[in-house]
């Protein structure tokens, strides 16, 4: 029961039943699914948008965050490329890391020296340069 409310009423842990029934009333299909389990569909048939473009949705495995969208799949969902990367995969260039959803907030967020939330005594403060005065003329 309680998944049932869950599916009706939270988006934010995966699709609620108004996705499923928006995907099945617009016939969509599936097109394909990245490696974190986010499944990416298309709108079949007709396309809705007034050039006869088709509608594309993503829906996430588990927590809805958008940056959790690959940029290959991101383009894709935004028309920037008309072939999904599963027929057609960017290059990979060897200077390009692999794609990390933001992290603020969570454990793995990045905090640097001398922020007040990691858990370190604070170092002496040190100086490597002397300060100008004035009067020191």
């Amino acid at each position: 029961m309680i998944g049932l409310l869950k599916r009706i009423f939270t988006w934010w842990h995966q699709s609620t039943i108004g996705t499923g029934f928006t995907l099945w009333k617009a016939k969509a299909r599936l097109v394909g699914e990245d490696f974190e389990g986010n499944r990416y569909f298309e709108e079949g048939g007709e396309g809705s948008f007034p050039e006869g473009g088709k509608r594309r949705w993503v829906v996430y495995h588990g927590h809805a965050e958008g940056s959790r969208v690959p940029p290959e799949w991101h383009g894709w969902l935004h028309h920037i490329w008309d072939e999904p990367p599963t027929v057609n995969p960017p290059e990979v260039k060897k200077f390009e890391k692999p794609h990390l959803p933001n992290m603020t907030g969570t454990p793995l967020a990045y905090r640097p020296h001398g922020s007040i939330s990691v858990a370190s005594r604070p170092q002496p403060e040190q100086k490597d340069y002397e300060a100008w005065s004035p009067d020191a003329l």
